[in-house]
């Protein structure tokens, strides 16, 4: 289908050009980007009128989960993506920690099958480092890169025995696929359910504290750097891990770093109650933390913004943060809380956001050629949004299974109304 996009305001982080543009899709690619596109010359099959919209480029998630194959009543990858599309996405990264584990051809192949049926994102699944997840015997690392496998990672656990995991970076590297670090010193947790500090204490529940995060932060970074793989953090939520950051880039370590919207649209005194929809991993921080990973956004240390859309079901996170899985879903509120919180209330420019949610996570899986930006000859990938447009939160509207996010109600700015993936209209809010 030949789509035609006429006077939105084009953002493109790849050559750092904006502007009002009109954008012609071929069927899959950019075909042509001007100032007018007469509707005669285009000759599309369909007319998108994008006026008083920005035109994105589709935004790339590198950390989601999906729960497929295996924890099917949570997500599955067609639901998963139909979040994705609804939220602004074009790729997503689906985590490896499913029942069975993404951990052979086999798995990442099946991953690969079911996102190719929904038909809605690019799904680019990851592998976990070790068989089963169990953090003692590596991948066959390149068999799964080789069958689709995009990146390695642990995620919802760290690699423990860094004499594993140094040997599976050091593989890594020699296969050019990075690595995406869950870093939590497990032996730390003792049980904690949220952030250490005095509202965990007011609630009298067991508190995490950023030493859980920052230990294996650095062992990481450390390891990355003997060993030379391209390493990305995951979810970072502590001020330390942006100063880990900045100092890996000083010393020219290949490592980038996500943050996750809620960690910097909340903190842990926003938490009302021992109310499971604020538990997460790793927990909502102080606000000395919330401000690092605001000003590490800012000015480019944190250079991705990653939403670990975990969907859990209602009857899960019912009660107690004790006895509740950790989790929040993600994927259809990450635009309008970064536009709200970094654009609207933080002055990050529409440019830097899209550098953020396409441009820099498409660097990071070494295809920005391809996708993460709006020029010709690259996949069509778009978002259409509207960031002036206020509404409430409405979890019953998610196209998710899970409903757990602590946003319900929650007021804010920035709408997604079309996305276009590989020249496909894979969601339309005019057609809900």
């Amino acid at each position: 289908m030949r789509i035609l996009i006429k006077n939105g305001y084009m953002i493109d982080p790849v050559k750092e050009i904006e502007g009002y543009y009109d954008v012609l899709t071929d069927g899959e690619k950019i075909e042509r980007i001007a100032k007018k596109i007469p509707e005669t010359e285009a000759k599309a099959d369909r007319v998108i009128d994008a006026t008083g919209k920005q035109v994105l480029p589709g935004f790339i998630d590198l950390h989601v989960h999906y729960r497929e194959p295996g924890l099917e009543y949570k997500e599955t990858i067609a639901t998963g993506s139909a979040a994705a599309a609804a939220g602004g996405y074009t790729t997503v990264c689906p985590m490896p920690n499913t029942k069975p584990s993404t951990d052979c051809p086999e798995v990442v192949e099946y991953v690969l099958k079911k996102a190719k049926e929904a038909g809605k994102v690019r799904v680019l699944p990851v592998s976990a480092v070790t068989k089963a997840q169990k953090g003692s015997e590596l991948v066959d690392i390149a068999a799964v890169k080789a069958a689709g496998a995009a990146a390695l990672s642990e995620d919802g656990k760290s690699v423990m025995e860094s004499v594993t995991y140094a040997e599976g970076m050091k593989q890594a590297a020699a296969n050019g696929i990075p690595v995406f670090a869950h870093c939590e010193e497990i032996n730390l947790v003792r049980g904690g359910v949220m952030n250490a500090g005095k509202k965990a204490e007011e609630l009298s529940l067991p508190g995490i504290t950023n030493a859980v995060e920052d230990i294996i932060t650095m062992r990481d970074i450390l390891l990355a750097q003997e060993t030379g793989a391209q390493l990305h953090l995951c979810h970072c939520s502590t001020k330390n891990s942006v100063e880990f950051v900045r100092f890996a880039k000083r010393e020219g370590i290949k490592v980038t770093a996500e943050v996750c919207p809620h960690h910097f649209a909340l903190c842990d005194e926003d938490i009302p109650s021992d109310d499971s929809f604020y538990k997460m991993n790793p927990p909502l921080r102080a606000k000395e933390d919330v401000k690092a990973l605001i000003e590490g956004l800012l000015d480019g240390t944190m250079e991705c913004i990653s939403t670990d859309h975990a969907p859990h079901s209602l009857e899960e996170k019912k009660g107690s943060m004790l006895g509740s899985p950790f989790g929040i879903v993600g994927s259809e509120t990450a635009y309008a809380l970064s536009n709200t919180v970094l654009v609207k209330e933080h002055g990050m420019t529409p440019m830097q956001l899209a550098k953020c949610m396409s441009y820099n996570p498409a660097k990071v899986l070494g295809r920005e050629q391809e996708f993460g930006g709006i020029s010709e000859g690259m996949y069509a990938d778009l978002a259409i949004v509207a960031p002036d447009e206020e509404y409430e939160i409405c979890p019953e509207e998610f196209f998710s299974k899970g409903k757990n996010t602590p946003f319900g109600g929650k007021k804010v700015s920035g709408r997604v109304y079309q996305t276009i993936c590989a020249g496909k209209l894979t969601y339309d809010r005019n057609k809900k």
